[in-house]
C-alpha cells in the first residue's frame, strides 16, 4: 500500500497490521477479508491524499490494485488492468515531443570510431 500526501494518523494506524518499509510505503500479508477491511479504513483516513494498494490475485497478471483519489486511473485493455497518465502533466515523453539529435552514447561512439579510423 502506498499513501500520498496523507494524515499522519493514516500511516500511524496502518503500523499495527503492516510495516512502513519506506515513507508512505508499506508491505505485508493480509487475508482478503482483513486487507478488505483495511482499504476502507484507508479511504476514510485519506481525505485529498492519494492511496494505491496492490495484492498478489490469481489473474494473468498475479496482481490487482486499488485506487483512491487518483491522478492516474486504471482501465482495462484486452483483460489487463493498466494505469493511464493524464496529458495534463508537464512530462515531454507524454507529448512526445523528443530531443532533438543524436543522443551522447551515439556521440561518443561516433567519436571513436573516427579516431581509431586515422
Amino acid at each position: 500500500m502506498v499513501l500520498t500526501a496523507c494524515p499522519p494518523g493514516a500511516r500511524g494506524d496502518l503500523t499495527r497490521w503492516l510495516l512502513e518499509i519506506a515513507p508512505g510505503v508499506f508491505v505485508g500479508r493480509l487475508s482478503a477479508r482483513v486487507r478488505d477491511q483495511l482499504w476502507k479504513r484507508v479511504c476514510s483516513f485519506v481525505r485529498a491524499g492519494r492511496a494505491i494498494m496492490v495484492y498478489s490475485a490469481r489473474n494473468e497478471q498475479h496482481l490487482e490494485f486499488e485506487v483512491f483519489q487518483p491522478d492516474w486511473t486504471p482501465v482495462d485493455c484486452e483483460g489487463l488492468r493498466l494505469i493511464k497518465r493524464p496529458m495534463g502533466t508537464e512530462d515531454a515523453t507524454l507529448t512526445g515531443a523528443l530531443p532533438s539529435g543524436w543522443s551522447s552514447a551515439s556521440k561518443h561512439r561516433k567519436a571513436h570510431k573516427f579516431r581509431s579510423r586515422g
